[in-house]
């Protein structure tokens, strides 16, 4: 087998599986989605990393000793329809990082990353990524059964929640801005202040 080290080796419009994506050997950052490469955006400005960094440490502290764990990126997360079982390597075709994502089920998780669908994903939009995160991501994650999910407005200072409902399908739960406190549906004792997540911006 040819050994990929460079993304040119590759065929863009070919489709492939993550026991092909765990076999390339190069630099360039790429998400699959449903077979298809989807490179990433450069690497995230400072806004973007503060904003990533509170709300890490506010959901770890509030997680420690808890059941649940919280990763950031980068971690890859495989996902596939929410209907079948845990699935091998080279039946996957999805492998997405999200910039925050709580799994609460230890059973998915082994040392490539989550093998199955979180239950909370949070992605912080920039202007590199928004079209995916909302028009590519937000039906996978519904799909694959990603029970909360949180767009994370960083120049507008908002945040949007999504909850699947009894259908599997997302509804729009709120729209929080600067001094707002949201809670996720998850864990409702959990009271993230707004402001403090948009503290220091520039």
């Amino acid at each position: 087998m040819l050994k990929v080290t460079e993304l040119s080796q590759l065929d863009l419009n070919q489709t492939y599986s993550y026991a092909d994506y765990m076999t390339w050997q190069f630099d360039d950052a790429l998400e699959l989605i449903k077979g298809k490469i989807m490179l990433m955006s450069p690497a995230p400005n400072v806004n973007h990393q503060r904003i990533e960094r509170k709300l890490l440490v506010k959901i770890d502290d509030y997680l420690n000793g808890k059941r649940c764990e919280v990763f950031p990126a980068p971690f890859d997360v495989r996902l596939y329809d929410r209907k079948k079982s845990i699935l091998a390597s080279k039946d996957i075709h999805t492998v997405v990082q999200p910039d925050i994502c709580v799994i609460c089920k230890p059973e998915l998780l082994d040392q490539q990353g989550c093998n199955g669908a979180p239950d909370w994903i949070i992605e912080i939009l920039s202007k590199g990524n928004s079209k995916r995160e909302m028009k590519i991501k937000y039906p996978l994650y519904q799909e694959s059964g990603v029970t909360e999910y949180w767009l994370v407005y960083s120049e507008q200072h908002a945040i949007h929640q999504f909850v699947l409902d009894d259908n599997g399908q997302y509804q729009f739960k709120q729209m929080v801005t600067d001094e707002d406190v949201i809670t996720p549906h998850l864990f409702p004792d959990l009271a993230i202040s707004v402001t403090d997540i948009f503290a220091g911006q520039t």
